[in-house]
């Protein structure tokens, strides 16, 4: 596995992975966030996620090329910078072969799902 992590232009948060299984199958992860202050405690953080694959795996139901996409956008207020309630919405959609090898199992190929939690650090 090969990542990269950080903060990228514009400020969007951003976590890349490039893995390599013991056989040979390459696939590539991305995430992008980035946050949104509507006022100095609620905060507006959409998020971005995507899957894909250089070559098909139907042994765990990937296929060729870009695999899914997870979308989602996250409102939270920050009683303290480490204590802070959100709720949101997340969408997921599979893609290509993916999604066929999907539906065969009888398996969905989209989802909408609401969150509701607390974010806390220490």
């Amino acid at each position: 596995m090969l990542g990269l992590q950080g903060l990228a232009p514009y400020w969007f948060e951003s976590d890349t992975a490039l893995f390599v299984s013991e056989d040979g199958d390459v696939s590539f992860r991305g995430e992008f966030e980035y946050e949104l202050l509507l006022t100095q405690r609620l905060i507006l953080q959409p998020r971005l996620e995507f899957n894909a694959a250089a070559q098909d795996v139907p042994e765990y139901g990937i296929g060729s090329g870009l695999n899914n996409t997870e979308m989602g956008v996250r409102l939270r207020y920050e009683i303290r910078r480490e204590f802070a309630p959100y709720i949101g919405v997340r969408w997921e959609q599979t893609y290509g072969d993916t999604k066929d090898m999907a539906r065969a199992e009888g398996e969905p190929t989209s989802s909408t799902a609401f969150v509701i939690g607390l974010r806390a650090w220490y």
